[in-house]
């Protein structure tokens, strides 16, 4: 019988842009410790092998699976909920996009789709085009079937993004 040894170890990250610590194994996965210790239900535990995109979160700008990160990996870091991204009263521009597109069902799939979107258009030199969002958005899984308004969202939000950039150029001339 093999004894499991836990490191408990007091963590220090950046959490949707306020420090804060907490003392846990290390090698617990941060999807458990943002649920559990901080109350954050945006990240979802679906598949549980960083597979389907439910549990994404940013880690220092980029899409992570938090159901396979321990929390060790993210000392000193910069992790991003969907709730840390706006709030109802001003949600941010995807989100917005999402709400007003109606681009969930069961909404399940619904944080992976729009933390993948955050960071795909934050990186985004001019508007995607819908093969290229496709693309960006292939790892996420939706098993409702709302595949059609989600690509609308992400063209919505790119709209908006895009749009806005250009007129702060235009008024900059």
């Amino acid at each position: 019988m093999a004894l499991s040894i836990t490191m408990i170890k007091k963590v220090i990250f950046s959490l949707n842009n306020k420090m804060v610590q907490v003392e846990a194994d290390e090698q617990t996965p941060l999807l458990y410790i943002l649920r559990n210790d901080f109350q954050l239900n945006g990240p979802k535990f679906g598949c549980g092998l960083g597979e389907c995109g439910a549990c994404s979160v940013l880690i220092d700008t980029r899409v992570a699976r938090c159901c396979v990160i321990p929390l060790i990996a993210v000392e000193g870091r910069e992790v991003q909920t969907l709730e840390g991204l706006g709030s109802i009263e001003s949600p941010s521009f995807v989100q917005k996009a999402f709400i007003d597109e109606q681009a969930s069902q069961c909404g399940y799939c619904t944080n992976g789709m729009i933390i993948t979107t955050t960071a795909f258009l934050n990186k985004c030199a001019v508007k995607p085009s819908k093969e290229q969002i496709k693309e960006a958005l292939r790892a996420n899984l939706c098993r409702c079937g709302t595949h059609i308004e989600i690509i609308k969202a992400v063209e919505a939000a790119a709209e908006n993004l895009f749009s806005d950039a250009s007129n702060l150029l235009e008024e900059g001339n």
